[in-house]
This record gives C-alpha cells, sequence and structure tokens, in this order.
C-alpha cells in the first residue's frame, strides 16, 4: 500500500489480504494473459500495471476504496507523473468462493460473487477524465474457503512513456 499523505509505501489495516505483483511479461503464461487484455480492450499491454495477484483467506477483507489515484495527494502526484491515471480496472476472479468474498459497490448498490472464470471490468473516471466517487468498491470478507483474484489497471499513459520512449502528445 501507499501513504496518500506521504507517497511512502505502508501497511494499512484495511486490507487483509496477501497480494504479490508480477511484472510485466513475467513469463510466457502471464505475456499470455496480457496479450488476451490488451486485444479485448484494444490498448496496447504497456499501459497496464503488472498483474497483482490476491489471496484471501476466511475472515479477510479489502475495505471500500477506490482505484484511481487522488491528484491532491503526494502518492498520487507521483503516480500521475508515471503513468497517468488509472482508468479502468479488470479483476479477474480465479476461484469460485465457497461463502463470502463478493465484490461489492455501495455507491451503486451492486453486489457481484466472485466466480472462477469472470471477470469484471468498471471504469474508474468520468467522462472528461476526473475520479469517480460512485467507483467505491470493496473485497467483503471471505466466510468459508479462499478467494483468489488477479488485478490489472490500465492507465492513461504507457510506461514506456514515464521511461522517455515515448512522446506524450
Amino acid at each position: 500500500m501507499v501513504d496518500n499523505t506521504t507517497g511512502d509505501p505502508t501497511v494499512k489495516q484495511y486490507r487483509t489480504s496477501q497480494h504479490m505483483f508480477l511484472p510485466l511479461h513475467h513469463d510466457l503464461t502471464v505475456a499470455r494473459i496480457e496479450a488476451k487484455i490488451a486485444c479485448l480492450l484494444q490498448i496496447p499491454f504497456e499501459y497496464g500495471d503488472g498483474l497483482q495477484i490476491l489471496n484471501y483467506l476466511p475472515g479477510q477483507e479489502y475495505k471500500p476504496h477506490h482505484d484511481y489515484f487522488y491528484p491532491d495527494k503526494p502518492s498520487g502526484q507521483k503516480a500521475l507523473q508515471i503513468s497517468g491515471q488509472r482508468v479502468l480496472t479488470m479483476l479477474m476472479y480465479l476461484n469460485t468462493v465457497e461463502q463470502g468474498g463478493e465484490t461489492t459497490f455501495p455507491e451503486l448498490g451492486i453486489t457481484l460473487q466472485p466466480k472462477r472464470g469472470h471477470a469484471l471490468l468498471f471504469g474508474n473516471l468520468h467522462p472528461d477524465g476526473s475520479p469517480d466517487p460512485e467507483t467505491l468498491h470493496a473485497s467483503l470478507p471471505v466466510i468459508s474457503g479462499e478467494k483468489w483474484v488477479a488485478t490489472k489497471w490500465i492507465h492513461e499513459l504507457s510506461y514506456l512513456h514515464s521511461l522517455g520512449l515515448l512522446n506524450a502528445e
């Protein structure tokens, strides 16, 4: 997690799952998944973060949060310079949870059951590019079993841009 005030890494209690990031093109399997996502969305793979793999055990959750960067916070300002705003979020459910672990959007009154092979894609911004507070979402606590999910965030700028390999136009 990132501290919204300082932009430094920190541990937060609103997310109790275990997670790890897989770098872009980590291996052949990850590269194939990234290629399929890029083809589906018609957005080059380098506009996305590496996959984040999350595992929730019984009782673990991710409290309500937004996936967009807060432009008025130091952490958001740092991230926006590197890759721009997170435009889209894709959640890919890797297993069917026995009980609990739903993804909920409290502002929209929507709750979805995690089922193996299903994916959820949602935008994080209004059409004018401003953050959409209605995208507030959470992973409810797992009651029994485990929850495995892969998250992919798509940004407005390519990571090649942040390396100086592409011009921003």
